[in-house]
């Protein structure tokens, strides 16, 4: 349970960053200000990833090792 907690934490820490950042940019391109409208839209997603992350997970898992099985 703590690594699937963890796990949670430091995949939708990275994946809401960067894309975080990635949608900021394409939004409003680097406009002086791009890091405090960045950084507020990380912090809005990083809470809701990270939730969906450690519920979705086990289910995700298990779906993923299905499909590779049939392949």
């Amino acid at each position: 349970m703590k690594h699937r907690f963890i796990f949670a934490l430091l995949m939708s820490f990275t994946l809401t960053l960067i894309m975080s950042a990635w949608i900021t940019y394409l939004n409003i391109g680097l406009a002086p200000d791009f890091v405090s409208f960045w950084m507020h839209a990380w912090f809005l997603a990083w809470p809701v990833a990270g939730l969906v992350a450690f519920i979705a997970g086990p289910f995700l898992h298990k779906l993923a090792q299905k499909i590779v099985d049939r392949m």
